[in-house]
């Protein structure tokens, strides 16, 4: 996998790999990533799905395929406040075209069953 981004290192995200391939992305709780007391900013949760989508993608693509991704849309749904924990989130792909990707993202902190926000994204697949 690439170095990540500027902003994926600010948030200091880390990707963890299980036994089976499967990506994770974990937020450790900091100081910045708070928004008001007590609660993680939700521009913050939205960077690690975003991230968590976009990377999951690339890495199932693999990195010699040659395709530039190129995001088209993101919805974000905030299901409860992110607390002062780390966080953590994995994404799945609902559709692999040709052209198009949709990647569906989740987020939680300490109950995977209890997601603290997901994400929908739609990404073009720019072939070189």
């Amino acid at each position: 996998m690439q170095s990540l981004p500027p902003y994926a290192q600010f948030l200091g995200l880390q990707t963890l790999r299980a036994e089976d391939g499967a990506l994770t992305w974990l937020m450790p709780f900091a100081d910045h990533v708070v928004g008001r007391p007590g609660y993680l900013q939700g521009g913050a949760i939205a960077g690690l799905l975003e991230f968590a989508a976009l990377g999951s993608l690339a890495d199932a693509l693999g990195e010699t395929a040659g395709i530039a991704l190129k995001p088209i849309n993101v919805t974000v749904t905030f299901m409860r406040g992110g607390v002062i924990h780390d966080t953590f989130a994995s994404a799945a792909i609902t559709r692999l075209g040709q052209r198009v990707a949709n990647v569906e993202a989740h987020a939680w902190q300490q109950d995977r069953a209890k997601p603290i926000a997901s994400a929908q994204m739609n990404v073009l697949l720019k072939r070189q």
